[in-house]
C-alpha cells in the first residue's frame, strides 16, 4: 500500500513525444486526499528510464480555467503571440504562470511556478509550441477526465 504521501496514479491521460527517448506525460494523480494534473518529462536511456524533475502539478481548478485559454490560441503557432496567458492561483501565496516564450532559439509554452515569498521555484515545464495542437488536445481531456468523473470516483 502506498503511504499518505505519494502520489497515486488515477488515470493516464496522454503523453506528448519529444526527442528520441523523451516525453512529457500528462496524469491525474491523488496526494494525500487532493487530486491534481501531473505534467511531467520522462526520460529513457541506457542507465535511467523514468521522470524528471522538469514538470509540476496543476490543481483541477487551474486545468479548468487554462483548457480554454489553450483552446482559443490560433491553430498555427506562429501566430500566437509571445506573452502570459494567465496566472492561477495554486495555494495561498503560489500561483502557475503560464506563457509563450523562446528558449534557445525555441519557441515554447511554458508552465511556471511562482510563490510569492521568494519568487520563481524549480517546478515548471517547457513545451514545444510546434506541437501545440496536441498540447491543448491533451489539456482538453485532462478538463473532460475532471469534468466527468466526480472527486469521490477516482
Amino acid at each position: 500500500m502506498l503511504g499518505e504521501s505519494s502520489f497515486t496514479l488515477l488515470r493516464e491521460i496522454g503523453t506528448l513525444p519529444l526527442a528520441q527517448g523523451e516525453d512529457v506525460r500528462v496524469t491525474i494523480e491523488a496526494y494525500r486526499g487532493y487530486r491534481y494534473v501531473s505534467v511531467r518529462r520522462y526520460i529513457t536511456t541506457d542507465g535511467f528510464s523514468g521522470a524528471t524533475r522538469d514538470g509540476l502539478t496543476l490543481t483541477p481548478e487551474i486545468v479548468r480555467a487554462l483548457a480554454p485559454r489553450l483552446a482559443a490560441l490560433a491553430a498555427d503557432p506562429r501566430e500566437v503571440p509571445d506573452g502570459e496567458i494567465g496566472k492561477f492561483a495554486k495555494r495561498q501565496g503560489m500561483c502557475v504562470v503560464v506563457s509563450i516564450g523562446s528558449f534557445k532559439g525555441r519557441r515554447g509554452l511554458v508552465l511556471r511556478q511562482w510563490q510569492a515569498d521568494c519568487g520563481w521555484t524549480k517546478k515548471g515545464i517547457w513545451l514545444p509550441l510546434e506541437k501545440l495542437g496536441e498540447i491543448k488536445a491533451l489539456f482538453c481531456k485532462a478538463k473532460e477526465a475532471l469534468d466527468e468523473q466526480p472527486e469521490d470516483d477516482f
